[in-house]
């Protein structure tokens, strides 16, 4: 068989018949099936056996009933490519947010030097408007630019959206055996643990068609560990680095209040300005050893982190007043706040722009023909116009 479009579905009854009909017509003539792999608390799965007798392509069902829905969202789709029978699979959510009619475009993208294909929200004519709201995007931007940070080969150079749920592989390319499938983030767990070569097409995200958004705090924890666990490596060292850079700016910092009386502002500035230089050459050694052949020199390397610092330091000096002069909280204590709070910035902003990875000409020439692209397909979909970074060892 050639393609099996996987859809995970937690109480997704409402949902179903549309998204067999739609993608019944899409995939006429093709050898496909549809592979549900269904979570729900409902009557979803009977829905499923229903409509499977109205579909012209195989309609399977993987039910896991509770204590057996390992890995959450994730996991269903780890079992779901585990139980495909096609070559490709495309996976996509069941709430007809992600287009069924984009399915033949992403699997006729994959070809032998192209190992996935990602329906992205943020190239060409994508579109994330169909977020339920003003604040989901946010996350949504948030998380994906703290992904392509935290991986700025595997993920950042190849990927624009990682957080989606819509895309094609081929299935002999992922090993199922690397991945650690939590929460509802499977193409980053993928893209991560892997050397794929990506492909992207632009998709309007469209509305929800049925049900609520299973979007919650906790999500966004599963998140926040899962990118913990499979990025320890260099945030790690980056943290280890700002630590040890930490406790020098505050030694220095009582040291200048101590011996020579300034005024704790400039004696701030100047345990600041110290601790800056010290983080940035134990960065070079230690945190991005492997990406200083990137596309800045060392010098420039060094202005960018200087520059922002700086700004960063003029940004924390009025919150550092407020502290001491209106919370009465004490200096050095409230320097040390002010620090711990600007850790994450100081992350993305070296991870995407002081050691932003250089571009090969296959990728400037690759970047040329997409664009090409997706001025040719946009019309067709509807749409409204690593570091070799090493994954955890099992």
């Amino acid at each position: 068989m050639d393609t099996t479009v996987v859809v995970p579905t937690f109480n997704e009854r409402g949902n179903v018949a549309e998204l067999v009909r739609r993608l019944d017509e899409a995939l006429q003539g093709r050898d496909a099936e549809i592979l549900f792999v269904d979570d729900s608390d409902d009557d979803t799965a009977d829905v499923v056996h229903r409509v499977a007798g109205s579909s012209t392509l195989p309609v399977r069902l993987l039910h896991r009933e509770r204590g057996a829905r390992d890995g959450g969202l994730a996991g269903a789709v780890a079992a779901g490519l585990a139980a495909a029978r096609g070559d490709h699979v495309v996976v996509m959510d069941g709430d007809l947010q992600h287009p069924p009619e984009l399915v033949p475009l992403l699997r006729d993208t994959v070809g032998d030097d192209v190992d996935m294909v990602v329906a992205s929200r943020y190239v060409g004519a994508g579109d994330s408007s169909g977020l339920s709201s003003s604040w989901r995007r946010a996350v949504s931007s948030g998380s994906t630019l703290l992904a392509r940070s935290c991986f700025p080969r595997r993920v950042g150079r190849v990927c624009t959206d990682p957080m989606t749920g819509f895309f094609c592989v081929r299935r002999e390319a992922v090993q199922l055996d690397r991945l650690r499938p939590r929460g509802f983030k499977i193409l980053l767990e993928i893209l991560a643990r892997h050397d794929l070569s990506v492909a992207e097409v632009p998709f309007a995200f469209g509305e929800r068609h049925d049900g609520e958004s299973k979007a919650s705090w906790r999500n966004g924890a599963q998140f926040l560990w899962q990118m913990a666990a499979l990025r320890m490596g260099r945030m790690s060292r980056f943290a280890a680095v700002g630590a040890l850079g930490t406790v020098l700016n505050l030694l220095l910092m009582w040291l200048l209040l101590r011996e020579t009386g300034l005024h704790y502002l400039p004696a701030a500035v100047i345990a600041t300005e110290v601790a800056i230089l010290h983080n940035f050459v134990l960065q070079e050694r230690f945190v991005f050893n492997d990406l200083r052949d990137n596309r800045h020199p060392w010098w420039t390397r060094l202005l960018h982190s200087v520059l922002y610092n700086n700004v960063d330091t003029l940004a924390r000096l009025p919150a550092l007043a407020f502290l001491v002069e209106v919370l009465a909280f004490p200096s050095v204590l409230a320097q040390g706040i002010t620090l711990a709070v600007a850790f994450l910035a100081r992350f993305l902003f070296v991870s995407t722009v002081v050691y932003r990875p250089r571009r090969t000409p296959a990728e400037v020439l690759g970047e040329v023909q997409r664009e090409v692209h997706v001025m040719s397909i946009a019309p067709l979909q509807g749409v409204s116009a690593a570091d070799d970074e090493r994954p955890p060892r099992p």
